[in-house]
């Protein structure tokens, strides 16, 4: 309702919170009531949040005629140039594009914006977009109105509080590191070289529910995918170095359920739009505590319960205080039977050999001239790996090794 009232807003809230519908519900009664060409800009860190946004608008606005843009990297600037000279009424791009076709689009301008917003503000000025986002703010009218959201209030964020808002209200969905109360969290303290089993004795245990899997860096979303895969899980990765269009295909397999397991880098922890998922694990301890609550926030959101385990190696302690002294909570163990889960060390293993050999296959791949290009980048096809490891599907043979 604040945002209804006429205001700039500031909006702190965490992810999962509904904060998409506070600044679509008023651009979209604006235009109901005055179908302005160019009339808003959001913001966003990353090219699926975007496109996420995009669809939602297209969702509401689909009835009133509302017509919107999506201008983010890694999708040709020309067939983003031709929409944009079309004058849609949404423009929502990432700051790095949105300044290409400010200097490079002919024709192209924002000198009519109404609303400026600012989608997970905080996670735009961490990924270095400020001086884009000094650039924006100059091109655009200062008579408009503005929204700011952000989970967090850093340094930066209340600077550009100052600089992009007039006379905000202020409005707080959770006033501290919160995490929801039907969230359960968890962690295990387990030896680094033995995560690969204690992951894979986790999905097995919880088999039937869906998982976002954290991983520290691409490389390893992509090695635990493949490991994951040639033991009959079915699992897809999600990280900065697929192209846009694995991206949405990996998003939109695990969202229809063809796919259980999401293998993520923190590109994938905020904003996304996948309705549900069961459990959260954090494969690798994320460096920064704040992302842990983005992380977790993937799971019992809009009043759902949820599970996180997070994974403790002896190399992760201090990292592990500094989460739970934020989130003001003492975690509990989550409970594994240590001989069960070393039941399969040599499966694992022997699955562990595989994604090291598609690995370095896949890396050659690409050193590779165009030819290959059609090699998908997702690692979809497991190379047929999955068929040398003896004993058919894990699962089966997990139950029957129980």
């Amino acid at each position: 309702s604040l945002s209804l009232s006429g205001r700039d807003v500031i909006g702190l809230a965490e992810t999962g919170s509904g904060k998409t519908g506070a600044f679509a519900i008023p651009i979209l009664q604006c235009l109901l009531a005055s179908a302005q060409r160019l009339h808003s800009l959001i913001l966003t860190p990353t090219r699926e949040l975007a496109f996420q946004i995009a669809e939602q608008f297209d969702a509401l606005g689909s009835s009133i005629g509302v017509k919107t843009a999506v201008v983010v990297g890694g999708i040709d600037m020309m067939s983003q140039a031709l929409v944009l000279a079309k004058k849609p009424h949404v423009v929502i791009a990432t700051p790095g594009r949105l300044i290409d076709h400010l200097e490079n689009t002919k024709g192209f301008n924002l000198r009519a914006l109404k609303y400026l917003v600012m989608d997970e503000a905080d996670r735009i000025l961490n990924m270095d977009f400020e001086s884009e986002v000094d650039k924006i703010l100059k091109v655009i009218p200062r008579d408009r109105r503005t929204f700011l959201f952000s989970a967090t209030m850093t340094k930066k964020v209340q600077k550009l509080q100052r600089a992009a808002l007039q006379d905000p209200v202020k409005c707080t969905v959770s006033s501290k590191y919160a995490t929801v109360d039907k969230l359960q969290q968890y962690y295990i303290f387990i030896p680094s070289k033995y995560k690969d089993c204690y992951l894979v004795s986790i999905l097995n245990e919880l088999a039937g529910n869906s998982f976002m899997v954290f991983c520290g860096t691409c490389n390893n979303a992509q090695r635990v995918a493949l490991l994951l895969r040639n033991l009959g899980i079915t699992a897809i990765p999600l990280h900065g170095q697929m192209s846009q269009n694995k991206r949405l295909g990996a998003l939109n397999k695990f969202k229809s359920k063809s796919r259980s397991v999401l293998l993520a880098t923190d590109v994938a922890s905020r904003g996304l739009d996948i309705p549900h998922v069961d459990c959260v694990i954090n494969f690798d301890i994320p460096t920064h505590s704040k992302d842990y609550i983005h992380r977790v926030g993937r799971t019992a959101r809009a009043g759902r319960s949820g599970k996180s385990i997070t994974f403790v190696t002896q190399y992760d302690v201090e990292l592990f205080q500094r989460i739970e002294a934020l989130i003001g909570k003492k975690l509990p163990a989550f409970p594994t039977q240590e001989e069960e889960v070393m039941m399969l060390l040599e499966r694992v293993s022997e699955a562990q050999r595989f994604a090291r050999i598609e690995m370095k296959e896949s890396s050659e791949k690409r050193k590779r001239p165009k030819a290959d290009e059609e090699a998908a980048d997702d690692g979809e096809q497991s190379s047929g790996v999955r068929k040398k490891i003896k004993g058919g599907s894990f699962r089966g043979r997990a139950k029957r090794g129980r």
